[in-house]
C-alpha cells in the first residue's frame, strides 16, 4: 500500500458537510483504507462558483491506500451530491 492524500470539497451547510464527511470516510474504509487522518483545513471561498456555491468547507485526509482501488473510489466520489470536489494525490516521502 502507498501513502495517498486526498482533498475533498464539500459544501458549507452544516448537515450537507456532515454527510458528505461521513460518507467519503466510510467509502475509504470500505474500498481498504488504513491509518486514516482527518485535517479539517476549514471553510473558504472557491476561486470560482461549483454548482451555484461560492464557498466549500476543505478536508485533508491522509491515508494508506491501495492504488488500484483509487478509480474505483473516485467513480464513487463523483456520484455523489455533497462532495463539490475532491483530488486524490500519491504522497511519497
Amino acid at each position: 500500500m502507498r501513502s495517498y492524500e486526498l482533498v475533498s470539497i464539500f459544501p458549507t451547510e452544516e448537515e450537507l458537510f456532515r454527510v458528505g464527511k461521513e460518507s467519503v470516510a466510510a467509502e475509504l474504509v470500505k474500498q481498504g483504507a488504513q491509518n486514516i487522518k482527518e485535517e479539517d483545513m476549514g471553510d473558504r471561498p472557491l476561486a470560482y462558483p461549483i454548482r451555484k456555491k461560492v464557498r466549500g468547507h476543505y478536508i485533508l485526509f491522509s491515508m494508506q491506500f491501495p492504488g488500484e482501488n483509487v478509480d474505483a473510489t473516485e467513480k464513487v466520489f463523483k456520484l455523489n451530491p455533497n462532495i463539490l470536489r475532491y483530488l486524490f494525490v500519491r504522497a511519497d516521502a
